[in-house]
């Protein structure tokens, strides 16, 4: 983002936002890929507690039945909507929503059902067959690929998913007049596929300047993300290259970014749409607005051209986070401090709207770096997948892998990364490997292993001193499960231990 100091990219919308509110520098997602992110957020909870590593299959799997801030506002008289990329179990969020409009095709629909509503939308216009966010028209039938290559788009922004979520969210705004109202916001890029409006993609230069990490060595880096550069190098480039030479992995990268940075000022200019609308409706001062994103993306960082495997770099555990609320928060506020956006929202916004809480998040409340308070919310922020972890801490990343996760490509020895993000902020060089630093590693690992135990939620327990009061807590919440922060309480105010 241009406020954030790129120095390419046109965020014009974004800036002003940022200068209205606060934005966070230190906002860690809860997981690198979309459908995990998306169930935090919406649940509040950490993906070792609702148990989504990957995204879900159209059918085979029971259903989410996690609560989630939509529904727990709809108790509390509020309408609820989402609209756009939701991507997340099918049924799950509808159920919750007085309305949803969804945009995806592969997993937002009932098995059998081929349109989504963004399709039906351009179905009615004659311009179905030249939908791109998704899937590249020349790419079909085959729609398990999914192009990292980038070229302007056939449709025109007002036609494309961005433009069409704006446009059914200022619909949903007008109708629910006077009630108050949630509605998530699901415009689904810069995720790939990169094809901006042509007035988007024309911002940018042909010939694109790459990162400094671009070509940098990786022999330290993990044995998946040197077979991931492999891979793109050697294979993607020559197999998936529709608009240039097949092998021309320059001009192929530079069209990703091209396709990426356009991508990002048409999100931005998405935003606008929807500041401008709330100004222009007199709802702005009454209006909490949240940026944020499910996760980052390899901008070309180490010749990678899409986020797996992210949970290797910041580029993708790290996220943008922006907060607004005029005569609430500071303007131009920027915190360092530690968020962790999937689970913290949640909590959040259940103390800034006065509702009760919502007792099955993991997250925390925020508010107090909202009112510009410099004060820890989080020791640590953590990003997982399944067998590996990524930890921030300070200025500190860890990345914990376990042996087994390479048994494909098995190694001498322990596989991890350590990057001293003041002094490396492009995480050239993995410090995991220098025996000066076995004592960093130590105390990160501490932390890692403290944060998963007091975060995970639990069924029963059994604290050493019992009570009528603390035998109650069990089943407590209302995904069968007691909180860590109850387990907290349980610790503190019955002077026992569990």
């Amino acid at each position: 983002m241009g406020m954030a100091g790129h120095p390419l990219v046109q965020t014009p919308n974004l800036d002003r936002l940022a200068a209205e509110g606060v934005r966070f520098t230190s906002a860690i997602t809860q997981s690198p890929i979309c459908t995990p992110s998306r169930v935090s957020f919406f649940s509040g909870q950490y993906p070792h507690n609702h148990g989504y590593y990957g995204t879900p299959p159209d059918t085979g799997m029971a259903p989410c039945t996690l609560p989630t801030l939509p529904g727990h506002l709809r108790k509390h008289g509020y309408r609820a909507a989402s609209v756009g990329k939701v991507h997340c179990p099918y049924g799950w969020i509808e159920a919750e929503c007085d309305d949803y409009l969804g945009a995806c095709t592969d997993t937002e629909h009932p098995p059998g059902t081929e349109l989504s509503d963004y399709d039906r939308y351009l179905n009615d216009r004659g311009l179905l067959a030249l939908r791109d966010d998704d899937v590249l028209p020349e790419q079909h039938p085959v729609r398990s690929w999914r192009s990292k290559d980038g070229r302007p788009s056939s449709l025109a922004y007002r036609d494309s998913v961005e433009g069409w979520c704006v446009s059914e969210t200022r619909k949903l705004i007008e109708a629910y007049d006077e009630q108050p109202w949630l509605i998530q916001v699901g415009l689904p890029r810069p995720h790939q596929v990169y094809t901006p409006a042509q007035q988007f993609w024309d911002l940018y230069p042909e010939d694109m300047p790459m990162p400094p990490s671009a070509d940098a060595d990786i022999a330290l880096k993990p044995p998946h993300m040197r077979k991931t550069r492999k891979e793109h190098v050697e294979d993607i480039c020559v197999s998936e290259c529709f608009f240039g030479e097949k092998g021309d992995y320059e001009a192929f990268r530079r069209r990703k970014l091209r396709g990426y940075y356009g991508m990002i000022t048409q999100t931005d200019y998405a935003v606008g749409e929807l500041l401008d609308f709330l100004r222009e409706t007199g709802l702005e001062e009454n209006t909490i607005v949240i940026y944020t994103s499910d996760h980052g993306e390899y901008a070309c960082e180490f010749g990678i051209l899409e986020k797996a495997p992210g949970i290797c770099s910041d580029a993708v555990t790290r996220v943008p986070h922006i907060w607004r609320w005029p005569g609430h928060f500071p303007t131009g506020c920027v915190s360092d401090r530690i968020v962790e956006p999937c689970v913290d929202l949640s909590a959040t916004v259940c103390v800034l709207v006065g509702v009760p809480e919502f007792a099955t998040s993991d997250g925390r409340d925020i508010s107090p770096l909202l009112e510009g308070k410099d004060v820890e919310i989080h020791q640590v922020g953590v990003t997982e997948n399944a067998w590996s972890k990524s930890i921030r801490k300070g200025n500190w990343r860890y990345v914990h892998y376990v042996p087994e996760m390479f048994a494909y490509e098995p190694t001498d020895g322990p596989v991890g990364e350590l990057y001293d993000l003041d002094n490396d902020p492009w995480e050239l060089n993995n410090l995991f490997y220098d025996l000066a630093y076995r004592e960093k590693i130590a105390e990160m690992r501490e932390a890692l292993l403290n944060w998963l135990i007091t975060t995970t939620r639990v069924v029963t327990t059994c604290p050493a001193t019992m009570s009528e009061d603390v035998e109650n807590t069990h089943l407590r919440d209302g995904d069968g499960k007691i909180s860590a922060a109850h387990l907290r309480r349980i610790c503190r105010e019955h002077n026992t231990y569990l």
